[in-house]
């Protein structure tokens, strides 16, 4: 995903080789969730590099036989196909990712939604609208989103979706939580270092072959393809939520790919946000969360919860951040 916040990291870590222990860096794209994964892993040779990145690989294909809305097969879909029948038994990992997205939402105000996907597509960002949709129909869209309707019974592992209509998806969460669980699978099989970029949803461990900490590139908000700053990552995480490339405008207002899902409405007044924490998974959802919420609410909310933090770029152009980031000009 290319957005005012461009992640660049790869570029400075493909080549990496320590003299001393003899340690490789190797890396591998692929098409997985929909989107492309840039996997990156340091190594003692290249044969076991790509043994890890192959067994990450694996992990993510699972993640997304569990969450995808489009498999049938998944318990994702089986969530979908009861709303308004009956609740759903799940797995124990499905049902703590749905708990914990229902406590975003409820942190962000509903700003974060999971039942989301239960708006029609009345609209479109691929240059067909002629027309913004009339208010009505945009109030008929979100007439089955809610978080609140999402009732999970925890002694029974259910999932029930109370209204018929009703749809989940894990579009702003999903590839931030594949992504740690890969991390974690390869952390747990003494992977030294690495990095996995989920389109702009990456995550870190370790440092680069020759020892020093991963870097991202921040890129200048009026030009995606010029750097104005440099972040180390160390055992972190970012994810970044813009509208750089969805997005239509009518009458001079540009609307952002990014609905609001409290009110149907595209999300306008921020260019770009993205979110440092420790876990890639909050950074996804909060990446969106606080796109919607805006300049104002959306800090306040980062400056309260510890260990986070956010750049803001707004529909000007001007850079805002939360208190614990420091830039850097230089790498």
């Amino acid at each position: 995903m290319r957005t005012v916040f461009y992640i660049l990291a790869f570029m400075f870590f493909t080549s990496g080789f320590a003299q001393e222990k003899k340690l490789v860096t190797v890396h591998k794209a692929m098409e997985l969730m929909g989107t492309r994964f840039d996997i990156t892993v340091v190594s003692s040779n290249e044969d076991i590099g790509y043994i890890n990145i192959e067994e990450a690989t694996a992990e993510i294909q699972r993640i997304e036989n569990m969450i995808s809305a489009w498999n049938p097969e998944s318990e994702t879909s089986l969530i979908n196909l009861n709303a308004g029948v009956k609740p759903v038994k799940v797995s124990q990992e499905l049902f703590m990712l749905i708990e914990r997205a229902k406590q975003i939402s409820e942190i962000t105000d509903g700003a974060f939604d999971i039942s989301f996907a239960s708006m029609d597509n009345i609209w479109a960002f691929d240059g067909s609208m002629a027309q913004i949709p009339t208010p009505e129909e945009i109030s008929e869209s979100v007439k089955n989103v809610g978080y609140e309707n999402i009732i999970l019974n925890p002694f029974e592992k259910t999932v029930y979706l109370s209204q018929k209509g009703m749809r989940i998806s894990f579009g702003a969460i999903g590839k931030g939580y594949a992504a740690d669980k890969a991390k974690e699978l390869l952390v747990s099989k003494q992977v030294l270092g690495g990095i996995i970029n989920a389109a702009g949803d990456l995550t870190t461990w370790g440092t680069k072959a020759t020892g020093e900490k991963w870097l991202i590139g921040i890129a200048n908000p009026l030009s995606d393809e010029k750097i104005f700053s440099w972040l180390p990552i160390v055992e972190s995480s970012v994810a970044t939520s813009g509208n750089s490339e969805k997005y239509v405008i009518f009458k001079g207002v540009k609307y952002s790919h990014i609905l609001d899902p409290r009110t149907g409405y595209p999300s306008t007044g921020v260019n770009s946000v993205s979110i440092f924490a420790k876990s890639a998974e909050l950074c996804d959802a909060l990446a969106t969360a606080v796109y919607i919420m805006g300049k104002e609410d959306g800090l306040a909310l980062i400056n309260q919860l510890g260990g986070t933090e956010v750049i803001l770029v707004d529909s000007s152009n001007r850079v805002y951040k939360s208190s614990g980031i420091l830039l850097n000009e230089k790498p």
